[in-house]
């Protein structure tokens, strides 16, 4: 690496997600179930509602902590969501944004952070870009919440935990009871719980439970990417508790800085998807998760996920690693990712079922094939 680039830049690599989304550009038509976004294009109630926003000269700066008429319909959403009185409340450029403020606004170096493995890609390189060490809380095989590993995880350094229900990479959805059991955990040791909850709406056997009920020191983290197909409109938003105060005041401070303010039409746009009715496309991806599940059940290992849009799937016994399965599945023309991007083991993979239904069916064909080889 070049000697001028600043020593941070080599605690991070290239997402292997990318690396794989590069490949995709060599194939012909290839079953793609490595993106993880909704196949499903924004909805037209919100487009026309970014387009109204734009034609009517809605776009300069906003405040740093979002339109006024955006945070007024989260903070009541995340009072229902919550039971907190008075939520307070910034709009973010997505969830990565609000992760990166936090992390950024959190970690001095030396701090410690727990992180269930498998983890959310993101996690980690922050964690390491800043200083900060990664405590990997092992959730194999069946990716539940390791409570008792989480409460043996903690020393004096450890400033925070991390949740991610529905979670990416395992689809997982916790119970009411795990999260319940890591707030306690957290209370006693006066931590700071901090909830991924970008898939929510994407909870297909019970809702996803809600950390900021059981602990006021919860920093919550949603956004519209995957709920509205809003990927690329970076759309997300963080709430707290009065007991989390200094924290906003800190990621609002450092977002002045940084990325000014989330995009101002699109946060127009976003009262228009917090009133879109998603739960037919919910009930789309509950029936793509079922058709997946059952076409590779018999062939692989794996555990049924309860949301989001994604499969862990244990990599067959004749591969060394998930990653030369990988290999493999890609030069038969299906993208998938290796395990180790979110993880620091190296014998899953992961699908992303937000595809067609005859894609879907396409992929299972070729996975079966390969199973067996």
């Amino acid at each position: 690496m070049a000697d001028y680039l600043a020593q941070r830049t080599r605690k991070i690599d290239a997402s292997g997600i990318r690396k794989v989304f590069a490949l995709a550009d060599k194939l012909q038509n290839p079953v793609n179930f490595s993106i993880g976004q909704p196949d499903f294009d924004v909805p037209e109630p919100i487009k026309q509602a970014a387009v109204k926003a734009i034609l009517d000269g809605l776009n300069r700066y906003s405040p740093t902590s979002g339109d006024a008429r955006l945070l007024e319909k989260v903070r009541s959403k995340v009072r229902q969501e919550t039971g907190w009185e008075e939520p307070l409340c910034m709009i973010t450029s997505g969830v990565s944004g609000g992760l990166l403020l936090a992390f950024m606004a959190l970690v001095d170096p030396g701090d410690e952070v727990i992180l269930i493995d498998p983890y959310f890609v993101i996690y980690k390189h922050v964690v390491n870009l800043l200083g900060g060490k990664c405590v990997f809380v092992d959730s194999y095989p069946d990716f539940r919440l390791p409570v008792e590993k989480i409460a043996q995880a903690v020393t004096a350094r450890t400033k925070m935990i991390i949740l991610n229900s529905p979670a990416n990479p395992t689809g997982t959805v916790y119970t009411e009871e795990e999260v319940r059991a890591v707030a306690q955990i957290a209370c006693r040791h006066n931590l700071i719980l901090l909830s991924d909850e970008i898939y929510d709406v994407f909870s297909y056997d019970h809702p996803n439970p809600c950390v900021g009920r059981f602990y006021e020191k919860t920093l919550l983290l949603k956004g519209f990417s995957k709920s509205a197909a809003m990927t690329g409109w970076r759309m997300g938003y963080a709430a707290c508790t009065k007991a989390l105060a200094p924290l906003m005041e800190a990621m609002n401070m450092i977002q002045q800085y940084t990325f000014v303010c989330a995009p101002t039409p699109f946060q127009i746009a976003s009262i228009a998807a917090l009133e879109f009715d998603i739960r037919p496309y919910v009930e789309q991806y509950r029936q793509k998760r079922d058709r997946l599940v059952e076409g590779l059940k018999g062939y692989y290992h794996l555990e049924k996920p309860g949301g989001a849009f994604y499969l862990f799937v244990q990599k067959p016994d004749w591969a060394a690693s998930a990653t030369e399965f990988v290999k493999t599945a890609i030069e038969n023309n299906v993208l998938i990712i290796p395990g180790n991007v979110f993880s620091e083991k190296d014998t899953h993979f992961r699908i992303s079922y937000a595809a067609t239904e005859q894609t879907i069916d396409r992929g299972i064909e070729i996975l079966r094939r390969l199973a067996k080889r």
